[in-house]
């Protein structure tokens, strides 16, 4: 069972699609089916806290993903389950492996939704196997937005955690070149980029790298380390909650043009003290909550479709990124969160 006659779907999709028993915790709603191209012979990169890593023991159809199974499914069960306007699907993501027959795969199941539903698609790539003239194909078979997860926020940890440090496969200046070339392809606002935070990493550094994305005409999805079983980095502790807070303002900020990264202060140890805002200004974006929600592809109201809920943690751990927009409960707390660490 292998694609491209058959993709994995996250658990979510699966539950979305009534393919998978369950409900979502505080009635949260995914508006995005996230698939996965899937080989007998899984990927060939080895990043360190990845699940489907091929340095993680274990058999490859096996292997969980964000610490949840993806089950296969044949793709025509897929589409036509989204086709069911009952459900309300707002976009679907592909997300590649690293391996080169990927690339065409991609393309031929991207063509087979686009030809089958009206639902816009994003594709998260491997730059590591895809060219500029792939980037060519991937939108003329009908994606509007391209991921890539470059993940580390400087080229020491990416180089440690995904390249010459895990014997992978993996380069910086190909995934920065490759971001370049989607955004020169499929146009400013349509290329992520996913961060994660965590990684070893000071504040000062991600919300530089952030910047840099959108200096490119990108953006950047923002996600939060939490360990795979059995991963290299099974042991690495997930960063502290007032951390992830300060980013995600931080990334909000400078994605919707608020504020820039140079104008944002630090303290000696690389933690943002000051967003280099006006108060009052900082206090709405806080108290609208909107910061603190999901970073994703949007679909086509605007909005992030892409909300993956529970991602980042389990529900019966404080969230993280909220897949719903956060009550007044919920920003209260986070308030409290924001500088704790600080005080």
């Amino acid at each position: 069972m292998e694609s491209p006659e058959y993709v994995r779907t996250s658990l979510a999709a699966a539950m979305t699609l009534d393919l998978e028993p369950g409900r979502f915790y505080r009635d949260a709603k995914l508006y995005c089916i996230n698939l996965l191209l899937t080989y007998s012979d899984g990927c060939l990169a080895k990043c360190a806290y990845c699940g489907l890593s091929g340095s993680r023991p274990g058999v490859y159809e096996k292997k969980s993903f964000i610490r949840v199974k993806w089950p296969v499914y044949p793709v025509d069960v897929v589409i036509d389950r989204m086709k069911d306007g009952a459900r309300d699907i707002r976009r679907v993501c592909i997300s590649m492996v690293t391996r080169k027959r990927a690339v065409g795969h991609t393309i031929e199941i991207a063509r087979k939704i686009a030809s089958a539903t009206d639902i816009p698609i994003s594709l998260l790539i491997s730059p590591t196997v895809t060219t500029k003239e792939d980037l060519v194909e991937y939108k003329k078979a009908g994606a509007d937005k391209i991921g890539i997860a470059i993940d580390a926020a400087t080229e020491e940890l990416f180089d440690k955690w995904r390249g010459r440090g895990v014997g992978g496969p993996h380069k910086w200046s190909r995934y920065w070149d490759c971001f370049k070339e989607a955004i020169e392809i499929f146009g400013q606002g349509n290329v992520g980029s996913h961060f994660i935070v965590g990684l070893g990493e000071t504040e000062k550094q991600m919300v530089s790298a952030i910047q840099a994305i959108k200096d490119m005409g990108g953006e950047t999805h923002l996600f939060s380390f939490f360990p795979e079983g059995e991963s290299k980095m099974a042991s690495h502790p997930i960063p502290p909650l007032p951390v992830y807070r300060r980013i995600q303002i931080a990334r909000f900020l400078i994605d919707n043009g608020i504020g820039r990264a140079d104008k944002m202060e630090f303290d000696d140890a690389g933690r943002i003290v000051n967003f280099g805002i006006d108060k009052d200004v900082l206090d709405g974006v806080i108290d609208a909550g909107e910061c603190f929600m999901t970073s994703g592809c949007v679909g086509k109201d605007g909005k992030v479709a892409c909300n993956r809920p529970f991602a980042n943690e389990r529900p019966s751990m404080e969230l993280r990124n909220f897949p719903f927009l956060p009550n007044a409960e919920d920003v209260a707390k986070i308030r409290q969160e924001i500088w704790s660490d600080l005080m």
